[in-house]
């Protein structure tokens, strides 16, 4: 467990660093704001370029799992590791094979996911009301964007297929990078 001269002496250390690298922090931000506006401005070349890059990541972790699969073939479970990697390995090659559909099928599993997430959050919205909570209504509102969303998505398919996910991640890529921007300049501009 750490103790509160540990956790304060860690804090310090993360500020200096923040501090001393805030330029760094700054250029990621810039960067991730142009990204993020190239995405909102492009979004059927953001879902493409999402579809290629997961398409990547599966069948690089694959390839990876693989052959740790490989190294460790005489511990427990080596079957369903081997099952596992190669379903990762297929999915990445699937992805890159045929990225147009890829894009089609990532966003009914986008719109399923937010149908998923509204109602979850909707659910928690309600026990916390019943608790007197006063947080409840943001987190229905929430779960009701997180359905209109859903709606939005799933409704317009196929022809959501060349906005959502474009949009979803220049969104992210916006804020994230709004975030580093701020958290850079509030570094540079500290005392301590």
């Amino acid at each position: 467990m750490t103790s509160p001269e540990e956790f304060s002496r860690l804090q310090s250390a993360m500020n200096q660093a923040v501090k001393t690298h805030w330029k760094a922090f700054l250029f990621e931000g810039i960067l991730l704001v142009v990204l993020g506006i190239a995405a909102l401005v492009l979004p059927p070349l953001a879902s493409l370029a999402t579809a290629i890059f997961l398409g990547w990541m599966f069948l690089i972790g694959g390839i990876g799992g693989l052959i740790a699969t490989y190294w460790a073939r005489s511990t427990p479970g080596f079957w369903w590791s081997l099952i596992s990697a190669a379903l990762a390995v297929l999915t990445g090659m699937l992805l890159l094979a045929r990225p147009m559909q890829a894009v089609l099928t990532l966003t009914i599993v986008l719109g399923a996911y937010f149908l998923a997430e509204g109602i979850a959050t909707i659910m928690y919205a309600l026990e916390h009301r019943r608790e007197l909570s006063g947080r409840w209504s943001w987190l229905l509102v929430s779960g009701l964007v997180d359905i209109a969303i859903s709606f939005m998505v799933i409704t317009g398919l196929p022809s959501s297929a060349d906005w959502a996910i474009g949009v979803l991640v220049g969104i992210n890529l916006l804020f994230g990078g709004a975030t580093l921007i701020g958290m850079a300049m509030a570094a540079r501009n500290s005392k301590t």
